[in-house]
């Protein structure tokens, strides 16, 4: 009789404990503020606050808090809040809350805004408690795609609050399919369902985020059942996870892209030197003739395939298939090392320079390992490069600069995609004139300007039918391109290791979304 309740009892727990989904991330959330922009942070953050629209594993834009939007002329947009949407605490989601949330995401400053998501933004005021309505400086057909990355917060909870009160305090209050329990900094994340939601309720009672930055020890704990689902899988693991009958491998396209920054600014240049280690007169990166050698030196086929070991996709422009704004005339530049070697003779560079190169070491699996093959493709053509692999908290404060700063290198590795999975918007954020007021240029950190790049995008900005619009970022990329102001050199697969049982659908954003997490 006893074993019988003891079997009872275990039962009768075992669906309590299936509700329950453990998740591994490699880089740990440092904040629950909504209205700061970084990737780990914003990948929980979405199970808590919702943004008016949704986004697909392409970044197609499904309803979120808004059921529909509309453009009322070319300079005003008008969004429907969902009926009855509440906040965690009960109270309703009004236009008033989606006004002061896009106030707040267009006026927090630093490196990790919305600025480029709010750069159109004129005024934004609520016509009714459901109707919120977003005036522009100019006609703005992507304001959809660009409010779908900005979360929907509780004005009357988020006003003056600390970061405390947002890291599990009383701030931390949203509309979305889960509530905000904890933030233990280094440690893990908590987050439970809601009471209630206008979409079905979720499978997950419970979801734990924590953050296990060892590629093997990530895996490992996978492999031992300790967690159900980890993401940024290292392609040298793919193998135990496919060996496992306990473990699967999920992978699909992604749109982090690996680029090669250059400096297009300065006059002269430090990281670069002449073939006999003197100064060079000039900045050799800002002649066309040089760029296009190095660009012609990559053989990004070999990146991606034994670099990255087939974790990446060589790419030539600024989204992959299936994203938008991808051009399929577009290809990959071709390897051709004696073309670039003739071009740097025809550059006054018959026997090359020397140039130092920078990129992260913890980034993502491959970052300095790829970073060192680059290194070796550069100097097989007369560039003798050599490598600085940073920490990435190093990295990106000496490339970002700030505070008056300007980026300290000459020619740096750095992944980038933009949160709304637009061509135009990766180029305006990366490519565009810098321009503080306009909200362009913000991660632009070769200085590079170009009137004619300029605008193409502003005629991307101005054009509402769909088609049209993409047909003319394809024209926006080819201004880039052919100038070499950017090198992109491969996109990152995004790739998952998921316990046997479970299934996973990949996102191009590399989102690890409990709501996308099914048994």
């Amino acid at each position: 009789m006893r074993g019988l309740l003891l079997a009872a009892t275990l039962a009768l727990a075992a669906p309590a404990a299936a509700q329950e989904l453990r998740i591994a991330f490699k880089a740990a959330v440092d904040s629950a503020d909504p209205h700061l922009n970084y990737t780990p942070n914003r990948n929980v953050q979405l199970h808590v606050w919702e943004p008016l629209a949704l986004q697909d594993e392409t970044m197609r834009l499904l309803p979120g808090a808004a059921t529909s939007w509309r453009a009322v002329d070319s300079t005003t947009w008008e969004f429907t809040l969902r009926e009855n949407l509440r906040f965690h605490d009960g109270t309703p989601v009004t236009a008033e809350d989606v006004v002061f949330s896009v106030r707040r995401a267009r006026e927090i400053t630093g490196i990790r805004t919305f600025i480029a998501q709010t750069r159109s933004v004129e005024s934004v005021e609520a016509r009714d408690p459901r109707t919120v309505v977003v005036r522009t400086r100019g006609p703005a057909p992507l304001l959809p795609h660009q409010m779908a990355v900005i979360p929907v917060a509780s004005a009357r909870a988020a006003e003056g609050a600390t970061e405390a009160d947002f890291n599990g305090g009383r701030a931390a209050i949203g509309s979305g399919p889960y509530r905000w329990v904890r933030l233990t900094p280094g440690q893990d994340v908590v987050i439970e369902r809601a009471a209630s939601h206008w979409r079905e309720p979720e499978p997950w009672s419970r979801v734990t985020f924590r953050f296990i930055p060892n590629d093997s020890a990530r895996v490992a704990a996978l492999l031992a059942g300790d967690v159900d689902v980890i993401n940024e899988v290292p392609p040298s693991l793919y193998g135990r996870l496919r060996d496992s009958d306990r473990t699967q491998l999920v992978s699909g396209t992604g749109m982090f892209t690996l680029y090669m920054y250059l400096d297009h600014f300065r006059e002269r240049v430090v990281f670069a030197t002449g073939a006999d280690g003197q100064p060079l007169e000039r900045n050799p990166i800002r002649d066309p003739r040089v760029r296009q050698a190095m660009n012609l030196a990559l053989n990004r086929a070999a990146l991606a395939e034994r670099a990255m070991e087939g974790g990446a996709e060589p790419m030539g422009q600024f989204a992959a298939p299936g994203f938008i704004g991808h051009d399929p005339s577009i290809g990959v530049a071709p390897f051709d090392p004696a073309r670039a070697r003739a071009l740097l003779a025809e550059a006054g560079h018959p026997g090359g320079f020397n140039l130092t190169i920078q990129c992260t070491n913890d980034r993502f699996a491959g970052d300095a390992r790829t970073c060192q093959a680059v290194a070796g493709m550069f100097t097989a053509v007369g560039i003798r490069t050599t490598v600085e692999a940073l920490p990435s908290a190093v990295f990106f404060r000496r490339a970002n600069g700030g505070q008056g700063a300007d980026p300290e290198f000459t020619a740096f590795l750095a992944i980038f995609a933009s949160s709304t999975g637009v061509a135009s918007e990766s180029m305006t954020t990366i490519l565009r004139t810098r321009d503080a007021a306009r909200g362009t240029g913000s991660l632009n950190r070769g200085r590079y300007s170009n009137p004619a790049l300029d605008a193409a995008l502003d005629r991307v900005d101005s054009e509402f039918d769909e088609a049209a619009r993409e047909r003319l970022m394809g024209a926006a990329a080819r201004i880039a391109i052919e100038d070499n102001a950017i090198l992109p050199v491969f996109t990152l697969r995004s790739t998952y290791g998921v316990r046997r049982g479970l299934t996973l659908a990949p996102r191009g954003d590399g989102y690890t979304m409990a709501t996308g997490i099914r048994r």
